[in-house]
């Protein structure tokens, strides 16, 4: 039975038995009570966390700094990593200047890969995203050694809150139940 054995999973490994515990703690005990930004801690410190890690895009480290004194008022170390680490021009990775936000001009790409191995580096036993982009988010994922949870998922248009779009669907954003995407060139 596929069921039986998936279910075997979360109580034969160790640490996954823990962290499955250890969230249907948090989830019982501050249900429709804590924030996203509490449950986060609460689970950091119920989990024996005491270096968190934060991959933050550059366009949030007010977010970023907020969250890090939040985490030290409760005790934990916080070890952050922007998005811009390393500073490598857009056109390393072939991209063309035509392509760029803003033609020939320095142009940082983000660099996820290096943001998880600076947390790697840091020991960071949980990380924590802070409005990575679409991909760059999942780059960080793939690199970083500790579990990787979200605080903040980017959406540029409805200020990091994506479910909103989903929430309008009837209305506002009714383009998104017809097939095909937006136009994303302004008209000239």
């Amino acid at each position: 039975n596929r069921i039986a054995e998936i279910t075997a999973h979360y109580t034969q490994d160790p640490d996954i038995k823990k962290m499955t515990f250890v969230s249907a703690q948090v989830e019982r005990d501050y249900y429709g009570i804590a924030t996203r930004v509490e449950e986060i801690l609460i689970f950091a410190q119920r989990m024996g966390y005491k270096k968190v890690g934060i991959a933050t895009c550059v366009a949030l480290l007010k977010e970023c700094h907020m969250f890090a004194k939040v985490a030290k008022a409760k005790g934990i170390q916080i070890y952050a990593a922007a998005c811009k680490v390393g500073s490598v021009d857009k056109t390393t990775i072939g991209l063309q200047e035509a392509d760029k936000l803003r033609p020939n001009q320095f142009e940082a790409m983000c660099n996820p890969a290096l943001q998880a191995e600076a947390l790697n580096e840091a020991g960071t036993e949980f990380n924590v995203i802070l409005g990575l982009c679409v991909g760059h988010d999942t780059l960080f994922i793939m690199h970083s050694r500790a579990p990787v949870t979200y605080l903040v998922v980017k959406d540029r248009v409805l200020c990091h809150n994506p479910i909103a779009a989903l929430h309008t669907t009837e209305t506002y954003y009714k383009r998104l139940l017809s097939p095909g995407f937006p136009d994303p060139r302004p008209l000239e």
